[in-house]
């Protein structure tokens, strides 16, 4: 039987398929290519009837009143405000019709399998958790799907075989990009590949975007040729719709043209525009990484930056990150997660009999993880958690001796036969050019990673040093932590 996996992300739903004996994942299309291969996370009702995904977003625009996209971000039994008068269908019901039309338009079959990548903020904690994969069971029941599990999306984005390998002694941070939001999540490859933190990022989720670039660019029109699109919810749609594509697209260019019953109006845009347009979304978002990882324990200096392929086609995203120190990005492909969920899929062998046995993920083994091979040795900077600034550290300690900086502008922490200030242990002899600089710029240390573990550039990466930051270095089996801590009195002695 063939396991099929369902990425449920309201920015556009997709399934896949994996095929064990050649360990190929495949994304599946529509009937209708001509829509797409995504299905948006939109209702429409036009006073009789309701309509979802391509065709609901095709009347944003027309009838904002009749449209609604926030239905599984706010998964519930609570009434929306969409439907007849005084008799609105509650947001359950919505996702429940969209999710039927969806299952017919991938053409389900009894005989498959079934796997659901499911919203990180679907599982971040217990009571989120029994109420929206409780109502994700009900609609399975319902609609007699042959499911096997539920995983954490950004789980099983990192096991989708058609992606690049991904550092494994470093965490990872997937950034994905919904309707009503962003969603960062923080994994960590020890024992297993599993979820550690979680943060949802509101007001930054692609229809906030689209809004934004649509209204920009619909202005930049009104400049160039006098012809305001905002008078007709009909031509709004379709400039929208433009834009969108623009959006999603990697050209440099874009020709918008809105025809009219007398002549027609063309405006040539440059994707710089669109990284102009999009600069305040993206600080927005990077500064809230910022805080996700300084907040987080489970952080560390470098990691690797995962982006969803929706996330990776926002403006200047790529570039802002680099700007601030994120040099590990890795771009998943289209439909990871579903992809992902349909190999990890091929491990349930039994379709459980009772729906509430169906296992709920957020850790994967390693084997289903798409791992890069590690590098002999790796360091990395885990920040202090104090709040508040904190002064340059004075010290290295070491198995409870501490190091002196002293006054000169770099320090080496590595195997003992090399020149170093600070001497590994003797586990560590197994890898010769184990070292970790330490430079001093500006009256700051800064850590740099020279690592086999670079970008794709190969640019090493720095981050500076506090007092009460952590350095980890691993090698094989072998593991130490450097602790920095600053002392006013006796810096300049070589040990305390």
């Amino acid at each position: 039987m063939p396991t099929i996996g369902i990425e449920m992300c309201d920015a556009g739903f997709r399934a896949a398929t994996f095929d064990k004996d050649k360990s190929e994942a495949q994304v599946a299309t529509e009937t209708d290519a001509s829509r797409g291969s995504d299905w948006p996370g939109f209702a429409y009702y036009d006073g009789q009837t309701y309509s979802f995904g391509r065709v609901a977003e095709e009347q944003w625009f027309v009838h904002p009143r009749r449209v609604r996209h926030s239905f599984w971000t706010r998964l519930a039994h609570e009434p929306s405000t969409l439907g007849p008068i005084g008799k609105p269908a509650p947001f359950s019901q919505l996702a429940f019709h969209f999710f039927r039309e969806y299952t017919e338009q991938i053409k389900l079959t009894s005989s498959d399998r079934v796997v659901l990548a499911v919203p990180g903020s679907y599982l971040k904690d217990a009571a989120t958790e029994d109420e929206k994969i409780g109502l994700l069971l009900g609609m399975a029941n319902e609609l007699k799907l042959p499911l096997v599990g539920i995983v954490d999306s950004a789980c099983a984005a990192l096991c989708d075989p058609r992606a690049n390998g991904f550092n494994p002694t470093l965490p990872v941070v997937v950034i994905d990009l919904c309707l009503e939001g962003t969603e960062l999540t923080l994994l960590t490859s020890e024992e297993q590949l599993a979820r550690k933190d979680f943060l949802h990022l509101p007001q930054s989720g692609l229809t906030h975007l689209l809004k934004h670039v649509t209204a920009t660019m619909a202005n930049r029109f009104l400049r160039h040729t006098a012809f305001d699109i905002l008078e007709d919810g009909q031509v709004e749609q379709m400039f929208f719709r433009q834009t969108k594509d623009f959006l999603f697209s990697d050209a440099p260019e874009h020709r918008f043209h809105i025809n009219t019953a007398t002549r027609g109006y063309e405006l040539l845009a440059k994707r710089e525009q669109l990284v102009t347009d999009a600069a305040a979304f993206v600080a927005t978002l990077v500064q809230g990484l910022q805080t996700f990882l300084h907040n987080s324990p489970h952080a560390s200096e470098p990691c690797t930056i995962a982006l969803t392929e929706r996330a990776a086609h926002i403006p200047g995203v790529e570039a802002r990150l680099r700007a601030v120190g994120h040099h590990r990005i890795l771009r998943l492909p289209a439909g990871a997660a579903a992809a992902g969920a349909a190999r990890f899929g091929e491990s349930r062998l039994t379709v459980p009999e009772d729906l509430a046995d169906v296992p709920v993920d957020i850790a994967v083994p390693l084997s289903f993880a798409r791992r890069a091979n590690a590098p002999v040795w790796e360091a990395r900077l885990l920040k202090g958690r104090v709040p508040g600034p904190r002064p340059a550290p004075t010290h290295a300690i070491l198995d409870g001796i501490g190091h002196a900086f002293g006054q000169g502008s770099h320090f080496t922490i590595g195997v003992a036969n090399g020149a170093v200030e600070v001497s590994l242990p003797d586990s560590f002899n197994i890898s010769a050019d184990c070292s970790v600089s330490l430079v001093r710029e500006g009256g700051r240390w800064w850590f740099v990673d020279s690592t086999p573990a670079r970008d794709s550039a190969g640019t090493p990466t720095r981050a500076t040093i506090d007092s009460g930051d952590h350095l980890s270095i691993r090698c094989g089996t072998a593991a130490a932590d450097v602790l920095f801590a600053h002392c006013a009195a006796n810096s300049s002695r070589g040990h305390d």
